[in-house]
């Protein structure tokens, strides 16, 4: 039992902190938000430490329901750090835009999401699949929806869980069918499953229904066409640091659950799924282009530039290779990079009463107003539609580079067109902030913490990021190869 806890201690920090934070605002109230938000930040930074040690040895904790390796804590360590920004950034918004103080809860559900994310990511059975998805997504819905007495909000929350809810289903009816016909929920006697299985048998097609409907769900959460509808509503209509932490932290934990499971449980089916993941691959790439050409709003934008980029990173993971695997790493990482940034740029939008602007047409003239966040936000849509030498360049490469390695000539000159056709909509914005009339100049009065996050996230995709990052080609391959 020590050795399970030790191989499983991320989320015991996580969850422990999240049950005594919740007394200390259920006894604190609204003055204790400051005290439990840093300390939050703090317990994200413990779970960091954690994954140290025997939470990345390799081994299996608790006879295989939970898989403690090195891909596990990669995926971790961006999800912490994910969730921690989308801390840090909503005290501001929320007292300036919703004219309210943050409430206490905020940071607890996002501990509790990130406990859920964690086990996602390290499942070794598919019912602790479905338990970490879960606990993820129900504290998902009542961040959506936090803005109680916004409409929008509560839109978005009941959207998602009413969509969610479906997605659930349909991952739940996929589990029981390989359940089924496998006779175990372990991730290793599921791939033993599929690789005794020949195709003609009666249990071959209920294993592949399953394999379908199991990726169908998973698809869900990862925002992938034709399950990305709630995308652009939820993204638009969620508090703007819940909507930075879905198109991040979320993220993460959906792709490197279906990498999971591609590569752990269906291993063996891999020419079946393969034929699922390049289909999706291919229609998020194209309609998150050519969707977010006629957007107005910039968090829709963002939300089909999400759709757009994981679209990309499951052409790393169609190659079913150690290559693509760690190619779809260090996508997530530069692309935490990317999203964080302009969201935070999205932050300091602000009229002159202080309230949110989303409209793409409030930046007109930035670069004249406010040339500093211009600049950081160029840098961000050049790197996000793959302009070199910005990181985001590299990690499309990087997937294109792992696909053609893998003889998938094909998907790798589709993906690559489809990016040119995407780099528009990201030109267009820094075409506003250049060459159009200057609109009203935003509300000064962003903190600290937003200027640094700013900074920080456009030195990381800047050429200079190719310096800080140069050990992560290595860290991501590490981690890809403890999968196989």
């Amino acid at each position: 039992m020590g050795a399970n806890m030790l191989m499983t201690l991320p989320e015991v920090v996580l969850s422990v902190g999240a049950i005594l934070l919740m007394l200390v605002a259920a006894w604190g109230g609204p003055n204790s938000t400051r005290a439990v938000s840093w300390t939050g930040v703090a317990v994200l930074i413990g779970a960091g430490v954690a994954l140290f040690g025997p939470a990345s040895s390799g081994n299996d904790a608790y006879e295989g329901l939970y898989r403690a390796d090195a891909f596990g804590a990669f995926a971790k360590a961006l999800i912490y750090i994910a969730t921690a920004v989308s801390i840090v950034i909503a005290p501001g918004f929320f007292q300036r835009t919703a004219g309210d103080d943050l409430r206490p809860e905020y940071p607890v559900l996002m501990l509790l999401a990130a406990v859920g994310m964690g086990m996602m990511v390290s499942a070794g059975d598919l019912l602790t699949l479905y338990v970490g998805l879960e606990l993820q997504s129900l504290a998902s819905y009542v961040l959506a929806s936090f803005m109680r007495r916004d409409a929008r909000s509560a839109e978005a929350g009941l959207k998602y869980f009413v969509l969610g809810a479906l997605a659930s289903g349909i991952l739940l009816y996929g589990i029981s069918l390989v359940y089924g016909f496998s006779g175990t929920t372990l991730f290793t006697g599921v791939a033993e499953a599929y690789a005794a299985t020949a195709p003609g048998a009666a249990s071959f097609y209920g294993l592949i229904f399953g394999l379908v409907f199991v990726f169908a769900g998973i698809a869900f959460k990862m925002a992938v066409v034709p399950f990305h509808m709630w995308t652009p509503d939820v993204y638009e209509g969620a508090p703007t640091p819940v909507t930075a932490f879905f198109a991040t932290a979320s993220k993460i934990s959906a792709v490197a659950l279906a990498v999971r499971v591609a590569m752990g449980a269906m291993g063996p089916a891999y020419e079946h799924w393969q034929q699922i993941v390049i289909f999706a691959a291919l229609a998020s790439i194209i309609l998150g282009a050519v969707a977010a050409i006629g957007q107005s709003n910039i968090k829709r934008l963002l939300a089909y530039s999400s759709i757009n980029n994981v679209g990309f990173i499951l052409v790393g993971l169609a190659a079913g290779t150690a290559e693509g695997v760690a190619a779809v790493l260090f996508y997530l990482a530069v692309y935490i990079a990317m999203t964080v940034g302009a969201f935070v740029v999205v932050l300091q939008m602000r009229g002159a009463d202080g309230q949110q602007l989303e409209s793409i047409n409030s930046l007109s003239g930035l670069s004249r107003s406010r040339p500093g966040l211009a600049a950081a936000m160029a840098i961000f849509m050049f790197s996000l539609a793959g302009i070199p030498p910005l990181l985001g360049f590299n990690a499309k490469l990087a997937v294109f580079m792992a696909a053609v390695n893998a003889g998938l000539y094909p998907l790798a000159v589709v993906g690559f067109v489809a990016s040119v056709i995407g780099a528009y909509y990201y030109l267009r914005i820094i075409k506003v902030m250049y060459f159009d009339e200057p609109a009203p100049a935003f509300a000064r009065g962003g903190s600290v913490v937003e200027g640094g996050l700013i900074a920080a996230s456009a030195v990381i995709v800047s050429p200079l990021g190719w310096v800080l990052l140069a050990p992560l080609g290595g860290w991501t391959l590490i981690a890809a190869r403890s999968l196989f």
